[in-house]
């Protein structure tokens, strides 16, 4: 995570500026004050296409269409291609699961800003006319749920907005406002318009809301990715969507989790739900997903946990790390291995150093 917040925003790319900023400004002055004849002159293309270009810059531009995918009997993806948010891809880089059930439509994480969240209620709506009843939200990084504000725009403020009580928490105090403004910092200011929209229901561990043809089981078993992740179980379908506790191919932000408490996340995982189509916040599916990213990660953790046994410093950890095939097998493939593996070896020798003693 970037260490500070932009005190600036950047101009958006193709917005008006200096002199031909000014004119256009005198131009919609002029509308304004001519009334009816104003609507004519807001027929001008020059006048036109800077309202648009205003508009994107209060909002942000609109996300192109990605057309859902059905992973199961009643689930579907808004897939995001894995990476980090840039302005090319204006931040879509968590996909949106949604399940159609008898009684209305289920969000689980709603992606990352207002203009990602209004692209997936027009893709929700091109596989069902059913409203959206309930959106879930895994964790507090701000790619599952910034996109709250959409949903809450389009179906009421009171829309129940699910979260453990810790998320809750994070969102709505200085993690809500933090997520809003990185997101804006990276897309440059693709994102622009998007509102803090914290879950406004609290959830705990165990519970199943049933939506008729379909029940939704939760899960939480300490901490992991953070001290707060929540994967939900969509029984009928066999289908578990983990949330960022595992991903396909991209080394993932661990600095509020634990590596033990991961491989205990997946233990006490599996073992409640069963054989499940495992499905992550970034990339695809697969029933072996927590084998093969578990298989990573512990290509980190016991080479740091040895490390410490034997009294070698931090640099030998990381060589011990980048040597082991469990890791250097994913090194040439994985998205943001080279810039991120060296952060999160040190994370986890600081970690096993605080499990020896």
């Amino acid at each position: 995570m970037p260490s500070r917040i932009p005190t600036r925003r950047s101009p958006v790319p193709g917005a008006p500026s200096g002199a031909a900023n000014e004119s256009r400004r005198h131009w919609l002055r002029a509308a304004a004050g001519l009334g009816a004849a104003g609507l004519g002159l807001a027929l001008v293309p020059e006048v036109r296409v800077f309202a648009q270009q205003v508009q994107e810059f209060i909002e942000g531009p609109p996300v192109p269409d990605v057309k859902p995918e059905q992973l199961s009997p009643h689930v579907w993806m808004v897939y995001a291609k894995e990476g980090f948010p840039t302005q090319e891809n204006q931040g879509l880089m968590a996909s949106v699961i949604f399940v159609v059930t008898q009684k209305g439509v289920v969000v689980l994480d709603s992606g990352a800003s207002l203009q990602i969240g209004q692209m997936a209620i027009r893709m929700i709506r091109t596989v069902t006319p059913k409203p959206v009843i309930a959106v879930f939200n895994s964790h507090y990084h701000g790619d599952h749920w910034l996109g709250n504000h959409a949903f809450a725009d389009a179906y009421g403020k009171d829309l129940p907005i699910h979260a453990l009580a810790y998320t809750r928490e994070q969102i709505a105090g200085q993690e809500g406002n933090l997520w809003r403004s990185l997101m804006e910092r990276w897309t440059n200011q693709a994102t622009l318009g998007t509102k803090v929209v914290a879950p406004n229901q609290t959830v705990e561990h165990g519970q199943v809301f049933d939506y008729g043809d379909v029940q939704i089981r939760l899960h939480h078993y300490g901490r992991a990715h953070t001290p707060s992740d929540l994967c939900f179980e969509v029984v009928q379908d066999k289908l578990t969507y983990v949330g960022d506790i595992a991903m396909a191919n991209r080394i993932a932000n661990i600095d509020d989790g634990s590596y033990p408490g991961t491989f205990k996340y997946y233990e006490a995982l599996r073992s409640a739900a069963g054989d499940q189509l495992w499905v992550p916040g970034h990339g695809r599916g697969s029933k072996d997903l927590l084998d093969t990213y578990g298989t990573f990660m512990r290509g980190i953790w016991e080479p740091c946990v040895q490390a410490v046994k034997d009294g070698i410093p931090l640099d030998g950890a990381k060589a011990l790390v980048m040597k082991d095939p469990r890791v250097a097998s994913r090194a040439k493939t994985m998205d943001g291995f080279d810039s991120n593996i060296g952060k999160y070896t040190s994370l986890a020798y600081l970690e096993a150093e605080k499990e020896a003693f």
